[in-house]
């Protein structure tokens, strides 16, 4: 028979052996040890050529230098954002995987009877990105130069122009809407696959209107391919301070200004979000990248992942009643 001084070490050194091995590791510590290994990718859950495609590349570029590893965006475009979002949400939460977002994300669970997401609980939010206002511009066969004037000519032809848009719940259809809601008017939306199609569009004269991100139009303006008539925001943009506001040019209250954020699916470690967020914050703010963002028309946000998830509930509560107003379905 063991002695009994034996026997109770034995049992002593189990217990403590079935305690270590009962002890969680902590989520993120693989990761962080190591982190990141591999490239990343960015899902961009609309065409190339939009806005939302166009800042992931800028900042995958210098995310990309400042992590020592590749990152790769992937356009999954497709149901005004929900393929590529709903990717997203599915993948596997290890910090290799991220989505770019605007508008579309939240505003889409309220545009459709049912989206593949939950946007508050799906998600781990990184950082808001940027905020940019729109330019509301006309094809140069449209008699308008100013809002008054589109308002009028909306108004003594109801229903027969026609705006583009990125896709049902999209920035450029949002904004049109609002601008219907608030003017009183019945302009149409014409639904493309993206922000660059709908734009193309715009340019060739298919439609006489749109909405769209000051980066990706400011090109078609010098060329006189589109006439610039106002920016969306309260205040004019730095781009084009000459510009007036819709808001001071004809339609008092209007304001729509993008943002764009980026998240990781739920369950990414917290030490690799804030990883992230603290390289797009340091690099973001960099004087020299702040001003080239500028010269977009985009305005450096560089926000917490708290102040992205605060974001992302006011823009829920803010857009409901003008989707509703217009009877605004996707489907």
């Amino acid at each position: 028979m063991m002695p009994p001084e034996f026997e109770l070490r034995k049992r002593l050194l189990t217990a403590a052996c079935c305690a270590l091995t009962a002890v969680p590791v902590a989520p993120g510590w693989a990761q962080t040890e190591k982190y990141p290994a591999r490239p990343l990718r960015i899902i961009v859950p609309f065409a190339p050529g939009g806005s939302v495609d166009l800042l992931s590349r800028l900042v995958g570029a210098r995310l990309s230098e400042s992590l020592g590893q590749q990152v790769v965006v992937d356009n999954r475009s497709g149901a005004s954002g929900n393929i590529g979002t709903e990717l997203a949400a599915r993948a596997a939460p290890d910090g290799y995987t991220l989505l770019v977002n605007t508008t579309p994300l939240v505003v889409n669970t309220v545009l459709f009877s049912r989206v593949p997401y939950d946007v508050i609980n799906d998600f781990a939010p990184v950082a808001w990105l940027t905020s940019s206002p729109s330019l509301l511009t006309v094809h140069p066969s449209l008699p308008v130069r100013s809002v008054r004037e589109l308002l009028a000519l909306a108004k003594s032809r109801p229903g027969e122009l026609n705006y583009s848009s990125a896709g049902p719940g999209t920035n450029p259809h949002i904004s049109g809407e609002l601008f219907n809601y608030l003017g009183k008017v019945n302009i149409v939306a014409i639904h493309y696959k993206g922000g660059g199609p709908g734009l193309v569009a715009a340019a060739g004269g298919e439609v006489g209107v749109t909405f769209t991100n000051i980066a990706e139009t400011t090109a078609y303006v010098k060329a006189n391919r589109l006439r610039a008539i106002a920016v969306s925001s309260l205040k004019r943009s730095k781009v084009m301070p000459d510009l007036p506001t819709v808001a001071e040019s004809g339609l008092p209250g209007y304001e729509f200004v993008a943002w764009h954020g980026m998240l990781a699916p739920k369950g990414t470690s917290r030490a690799v979000v804030t990883l992230l967020n603290e390289r797009i914050r340091k690099t973001m703010t960099a004087p020299d990248q702040v001003k080239r963002f500028d010269d977009l028309g985009l305005d450096v946000v560089a926000s917490t992942p708290e102040e992205l998830s605060a974001h992302l509930v006011r823009e829920l509560k803010k857009w409901g009643p003008v989707i509703r107003e217009r009877g605004m379905r996707a489907e």
